[in-house]
């Protein structure tokens, strides 16, 4: 039987770049953020990409709209009913950590809540577990589509 390609990559990170492994209940949920933020970014930046070959410009504008504190904040709302209780104790550390730098043209509800969004995928991404990470953004976008429909 083949390895999957997702471990296939992750044993080839751990091995190029001689990189241990990690106990993520040590890492601080602004740490989880950090890499949360990049892979949302990862995904989101790849689904547009998908959609079609455009100036960078319009897809920088298209991923905008996904990745601002907002639109975390909204999806948050629509995907917390389908967390589990560790999941929901690590976006509520996340949301509940005091960041250094202010929000910046959000609000600080939305700001907190976007924290807590990255948190908890960066967690999902450092846990390995993928196919949840992606089921959650998956969720949290079809809220965010079908709340824009119910505003438009």
């Amino acid at each position: 039987m083949e390895k999957s390609v997702e471990w296939q990559f992750d044993t080839y990170m751990q091995e190029i770049f001689q990189m241990q492994e990690v106990n993520i209940k040590e890492y601080s949920p602004l740490a989880l953020a950090y890499i949360g933020d990049s892979i949302y970014d990862l995904v989101i930046k790849s689904i547009v990409l998908n959609e079609g070959n455009r100036p960078v410009q319009k897809l920088h504008l298209r991923t905008s709209s996904y990745v601002q504190a907002k639109a975390q904040s909204l999806m948050m709302r629509g995907m917390q009913q389908y967390l589990t209780e560790e999941e929901h104790a690590v976006y509520r550390r996340g949301r509940n950590a005091k960041s250094v730098s202010p929000a910046k043209n959000q609000s600080v509800t939305d700001y907190r809540r976007a924290t807590g969004f990255e948190a908890l995928l960066g967690f999902l991404y450092l846990r390995k577990d993928w196919g949840r990470l992606l089921e959650l953004i998956k969720t949290g976008l079809d809220y965010l589509e079908h709340h824009a429909e119910k505003k438009g």
